[in-house]
C-alpha cells in the first residue's frame, strides 16, 4: 500500500490488522460530503490496510454514504450529535461539546478504539482536543503543527505553523526533533537537514530567541545547517525548517494566499504560459500532501485544511496511517531522551 503519495515506506511497524483512522466527518467547511467521499477513496486504494471509522451525525453519514459506493469496505460511523464550529472559542467548544465529533473523535484515540484520527475543522479545536483529550508525549512542552511546503526539491516540513505562537528556545530544539523524526520515518529522509528561519544566516542574528535557539541547535546531534531567511524556503534549503507558531502561520498564510493570487494574476497578463502556472497551483495544492501533523500530542492527529477536497481527506487519511505505521511518536521520544541526555537539560 502506498500510503502517503509519492513516497514509499520507511519503516514502522507492520500491523497484523487494518490501521483504523477515525474521520471527523461533520468538522470540515463542505462537511459531510468531501469527508465521506475521501474516506471511500482512502479505503478503496488501501486495499484493506486501512480501516476508517467515520464520525458524526449518523443519519447525515448514512445517507451521504447512500449516494455512493462503498459496499464492502471496511468503513464504520460512531455517532456524535454536536458539531464544533469554525468560530467556535477552542478550548471552551472542547470542554462544552463532549458529544461533538471531534472530542467523540479523541476520546476513541484516547481509548485505543482508533489509531489515529483526522479532522478538518476548527483548528484551534483539533489542536485543544488533542492537548485535553489525548495529552504531551513524554519530554515534550508544546505541540507543533507541521506542514509540508513545496520546494525546487523535495517537500520541507515547516514547523510549527499555528499551535505554539509564544515559545522557548527549548521549544524549538522540541520541534527540529519532531520534524526530523517525521522527515526521516515518514517522508523516507535519511539525514534530514533542519535548518532555523532567521532574519540572517549569521548566528548573530535574529531574536533573543533565534539566537537562543541557534545554541542549542548547533550544540545537539541534529544536521543543523544553520539559520535560513525566508527566500531559501522554497529552495529547498532544508528538510525541516523550524520557526515559533506565529512566524510559520504567516509563512502558511502568505503560501495560501499565492495560490489564490495566482489566478488573477495570470488574468492581467503575466507572460506565464497557462500549462506552467497550472503545474505551479498544483504543486503547491495541500491536497496533494492531504494535512499536517500535530506533533507533540500522544497520539496520531492530522489537521486536514478546512476547504479539503475529497482527494485531500483521501490523502490526510492515508499521511495517518503512515504516521502510525511508522510509530512516530515512539521514535519522538526516543530521539528526546538521546538529545536530554547530551545536552543535560
Amino acid at each position: 500500500m502506498s500510503i502517503v503519495p509519492g513516497s514509499s515506506p520507511a519503516g514502522g511497524s507492520s500491523a497484523s490488522r487494518p490501521i483504523r483512522i477515525a474521520v471527523d466527518a461533520m468538522g470540515g467547511d463542505n462537511a459531510p460530503g468531501v469527508e465521506i467521499g475521501g474516506a471511500i477513496a482512502a479505503a478503496r486504494e488501501a486495499e484493506g490496510e486501512i480501516e476508517v471509522v467515520l464520525v458524526g451525525q449518523r443519519g447525515l453519514l448514512e445517507a451521504e454514504i447512500a449516494k455512493r459506493d462503498a459496499t464492502g469496505l471496511p468503513i464504520s460511523i460512531v455517532d456524535a450529535a454536536d458539531v464544533i464550529g469554525m468560530h467556535d472559542a477552542p478550548a471552551e467548544a472542547v470542554r462544552r461539546k463532549r458529544g461533538s465529533s471531534l472530542v467523540v473523535a479523541t476520546t476513541l484515540h484516547k481509548k485505543g478504539e482508533v489509531d489515529g484520527l483526522v479532522s478538518a475543522g476548527n483548528t484551534g479545536a483539533v489542536v485543544a482536543a488533542g492537548l485535553l483529550g489525548l495529552g504531551m508525549l513524554r519530554g515534550v512542552r508544546r505541540p507543533a503543527i507541521a506542514s509540508l511546503y513545496p520546494t525546487l526539491k523535495d517537500p520541507a516540513i515547516v514547523l510549527d505553523v499555528g499551535a505554539s505562537v509564544d515559545c522557548r528556545p527549548s521549544d524549538l530544539l522540541e520541534f527540529a526533533v519532531m520534524g526530523m523524526a517525521y522527515a526521516r520515518h515518514v517522508l523516507g529522509r535519511d539525514d534530514p537537514q533542519v535548518a532555523l528561519v532567521n532574519i540572517g544566516e549569521e548566528p548573530s542574528k535574529g531574536n533573543e530567541l533565534t539566537r537562543a535557539a541557534h545554541r542549542l541547535l548547533k550544540e545537539s546531534d541534529l544536521t543543523f545547517i544553520g539559520n535560513i531567511e525566508g527566500s531559501s524556503i522554497l529552495a529547498g534549503a532544508a528538510d525541516v525548517i523550524v520557526c515559533d507558531g506565529f512566524v510559520g502561520n504567516v509563512i502558511l498564510k502568505l503560501t495560501e494566499g499565492l495560490i489564490h493570487i495566482l489566478p488573477r494574476f495570470l488574468s492581467q497578463g503575466s507572460g506565464i504560459a497557462a500549462g506552467d502556472a497550472d503545474g505551479l497551483r498544483r504543486k503547491f495544492d495541500y491536497a496533494e500532501y492531504g494535512g499536517a501533523p500535530l506533533l507533540g500530542v500522544n497520539g496520531a492527529v492530522i489537521i486536514a485544511h478546512g476547504a479539503s477536497s475529497e482527494k485531500a481527506i483521501k490523502n490526510a487519511v492515508k499521511v495517518a496511517a503512515k504516521f502510525v505505521d511508522a510509530d512516530v511518536d515512539g521514535v519522538i521520544v526516543d530521539t528526546l531522551r538521546e538529545v536530554v541526555s547530551n545536552d543535560g537539560r
